[in-house]
């Protein structure tokens, strides 16, 4: 059997290599003659550059000091592949930069994600810029970005009170460093989604993700407010476009600076040549920390269950926990869902999540 292995990240267990290799494992404890495939993906979130560098090995990587959604100073990185620059937004605006006690939306900032696009925008020879978005701590709908590109006008809609200033957060720009729309000129800019939500509405940024982001009733619709605001400022259109609300409404951001959105697991199944192994293999496995109804709209399953039920390749996926509904990924093209958290328990799911995941796989291997 060729046994293709492509999991998403476990969001604060695993890294993608690891839930591959982990997989691998069990797989092999059962069937050790089989051929194993492994490629981890991402879909613009955390994770999205260190899949991208390990499928271009001739590229180059270039640490960037910036801060984090509270203005602390961070590290992120840029990649370089040719004349194209990768960007992970999550390495400024990531929902894991906070302790649990500090994430609300209201005060976390996208003023970090400033320093990783003009650094990559100054290396010589690039010409376009693929951001990844996804699992941010911020809501702001990237104003702070529009505002260090020349946009204040969106920062002054979000604070509501005409002149851009917050307390307790940072605005506009990082590090004191006030940036001009010209450090863009001849860059294309590329968003790379996780999710296809909007920016605003039930769907959007801050009723879909703001309670996952710490935001109380009360801060969902305070958080709305804002970004209906910033909405009225931007050009029409922009803020119905999907994949507008990714990142925190990030997406609206790029769209507002000129640039366009595409899918990241779709940028990354191209990067990596995942349709080619597709159609190599009998059987898939992919996963991810939480398998919930946003998997399967834009995220890592997403892709990978759609291009394998197209080409007739059974899915199967390995998660941390499965609140999806079994119709909803049925028709998506996923063959079976597993949970660890309802096999092992909760507690060894997220402190032996690379065993647990190492059975399951052995489970699924005997058949």
């Amino acid at each position: 059997m060729r046994l293709l292995i492509c999991p998403d990240k476990f969001a604060g267990t695993l890294s993608a290599p690891d839930a591959a290799e982990a997989v691998a494992e069990g797989w092999r404890s059962v069937r050790p003659d089989d051929d194993l495939v492994l490629r981890p993906l991402a879909d613009g979130g955390p994770g999205f550059v260190d899949v991208l560098a390990a499928a271009h090995p001739e590229g180059k990587r270039f640490p960037v000091s910036t801060t984090d959604p509270l203005g602390r100073p961070v590290t992120g990185e840029i990649l370089i592949v040719g004349d194209t620059a990768y960007v992970e937004s999550a390495h400024a605006c990531g929902l894991h930069h906070l302790s649990p006690a500090e994430r609300d939306p209201r005060r976390a900032g996208s003023a970090g994600l400033l320093p990783l696009l003009t650094a990559a925008a100054e290396v010589d020879g690039v010409r376009r810029t693929v951001i990844g978005l996804g699992g941010s701590a911020t809501n702001d709908a990237g104003v702070r970005v529009l505002a260090g590109f020349g946009r204040p006008e969106a920062l002054a809609a979000y604070a509501g009170n005409g002149d851009g200033t917050e307390p307790g957060t940072a605005t506009g720009t990082a590090s004191g460093r006030t940036l001009e729309t010209a450090t863009l000129a001849g860059i294309e800019l590329i968003g790379a989604t996780d999710v296809d939500n909007p920016l605003t509405g039930p769907r959007g940024a801050s009723r879909v993700f703001g309670p996952q982001k710490g935001a109380d009733p009360a801060a969902v619709e305070e958080l709305e407010a804002a970004l209906t605001r910033v909405a009225s400022v931007l050009a029409e259109g922009i803020a119905e476009t999907p994949g507008a609300g990714a990142a925190g409404g990030l997406g609206a951001a790029i769209l507002a600076l000129g640039g366009r959105l595409t899918s990241g697991i779709q940028l990354v199944r191209d990067a990596i040549g995942l349709d080619a192994e597709l159609r190599q293999a009998d059987l898939v496995i992919t996963g991810e920390g939480s398998f919930d109804e946003q998997s399967l709209h834009g995220k890592v399953i997403d892709g990978v269950a759609g291009a394998g039920a197209a080409l007739g390749v059974p899915v199967v996926v390995i998660a941390g926990r499965v609140t999806a509904k079994p119709a909803a990924w049925h028709a998506a093209g996923v063959t079976d869902a597993l949970s660890l958290s309802e096999e092992f328990g909760l507690e060894r799911a997220l402190g032996d999540a690379r065993g647990c995941v190492r059975e399951m796989a052995a489970r699924v291997a005997v058949g």
